[in-house]
């Protein structure tokens, strides 16, 4: 067993930074400082829904604390819900999950824990299954942990409450699944439970079930959902914003390139693994004007493409970027386009500035590729473009300008 060096106040100040909320954070402390006193690692739960087989940076954002929690020496369970993926739980969206079988979630779990690996230390990361515990659950079992929660309870949360009032459906299997979940914090004897904020419920049913069990109840920590490179929705497939861990290194240091400079500041909170002090100088910096942001956010993309792929394969792909974006790639009087920071309609901005005849002429370069932005390519006609933010956009093989947000 690794020794816990950290002092409890240290370990906190990291854990907080970029944390939503840590409930109750008095209690927290003094689970460390016990931990600390009688170097007695604190059990760390983190439950994953193996309905889908791909991560993208959006879900590193729980899985960077929970890493730093394995560096401080606390034992972490990483908990992969078989059992509770073929009952279905509520996604937020008023409608229910798909119930997948034994069979797909087996497949989507391995391929999780491949990627997951890239974020924690496997060989000191205990993957559990629930389906060892609640499988054995007879419907007596069940019936007497339901027994233990109400109705009038699981109608606090939102997407319950809501659907309740809009007279729209809430299945019975529904009520079941935060309540599983719950149990789990219980047979695991948790001390710390991490998930996004919308798990909240879900992980404050494990600290009501800890106290009904007479146990110590979890502390929970929640992470912040993170917006994806459009800067406006989180991070998710459906809206092609993502970063993937499978991403070519190419790509993913592209993608990271094209955030706004006022995203790159939370994806610094949320993403890098520096300490948090070192961070909060480089914010300040930023803020302050005596950091450029292209190069911070080099730095960033070179930092998080390392992570995934090999420092030297970081570092690399910036000396690619910094040689694309030499002075014999971009004129020296190139024609600078100031507009004002939002939604810029490409195609009629290009129409302004006649470099398309038309506006299907336009739709046409943007499908065949032929639109790039910090030469990445862009496939739609608007582009979020921040206050301050200078980028450079190629339409064809010789038309290229500044844009820079004001």
């Amino acid at each position: 067993m690794n020794r816990i060096t950290v002092s409890p106040e240290d370990q906190l100040k990291e854990l907080k930074r970029g944390a939503f909320e840590i409930l109750p954070e008095e209690e927290m402390l003094k689970k460390l400082k016990k931990s600390f006193e009688k170097q007695k690692p604190l059990i760390v739960k983190f439950g994953a829904d193996p309905s889908r087989p791909d991560i993208h940076l959006g879900h590193t954002v729980v899985l960077q604390k929970l890493r730093l929690l394995q560096d401080f020496g606390h034992e972490i369970y990483f908990l992969i819900g078989d059992y509770t993926a073929q009952i279905g739980d509520p996604t937020g969206k008023n409608k229910t999950r798909p119930i997948l079988t034994s069979e797909e979630v087996m497949m989507n779990a391995q391929t999780y824990k491949e990627q997951v690996g890239k974020v924690l230390d496997m060989d000191k990361t205990n993957v559990v299954f629930n389906s060892h515990w609640l499988g054995k659950f007879s419907g007596l079992d069940l019936i007497r942990l339901m027994a233990k929660s109400t109705v009038g309870a699981m109608l606090q949360r939102d997407d319950f409450s809501k659907r309740y009032n809009n007279s729209e459906a809430i299945y019975m299997h529904e009520f079941v699944y935060p309540v599983l979940q719950g149990f789990d914090s219980v047979h695991l004897k948790a001390d710390l439970e991490l998930g996004g904020t919308d798990q909240t419920f879900n992980l404050m049913m494990g600290r009501h079930l800890q106290y009904a069990y007479e146990q110590e109840a979890q502390c929970i920590l929640t992470m912040p959902l993170i917006e994806g490179t459009d800067g406006v929705h989180k991070m998710s497939k459906s809206m092609d914003n993502y970063i993937a861990l499978t991403d070519t290194p190419t790509n993913m240091f592209g993608k990271l390139m094209s955030i706004s400079d006022e995203l790159m500041k939370k994806y610094y909170l949320l993403l890098c693994r520096r300490p948090a002090k070192e961070v909060e100088t480089l914010i300040a910096g930023l803020n302050a004007g005596s950091i450029h942001p292209m190069e911070a956010k080099k730095s960033l993309a070179s930092e998080i493409t390392g992570y995934y792929h090999s420092e030297a394969i970081g570092k690399e792909e910036r000396e690619k970027f910094e040689a694309r974006f030499s002075k014999k790639q971009i004129p020296d009087d190139i024609q600078t386009v100031i507009k004002s920071a939002g939604t810029v309609a490409l195609l009629d901005l290009f129409l302004e500035l006649e470099l398309i005849k038309s506006k299907s002429d336009g739709r046409r370069l943007i499908q065949q590729n032929a639109v790039k932005v910090n030469f990445e390519n862009h496939s739609t006609d608007t582009l979020n473009l921040e206050k301050d933010q200078e980028l450079i956009l190629k339409i064809g093989k010789l038309r290229m300008l500044k844009l820079v947000g004001v």
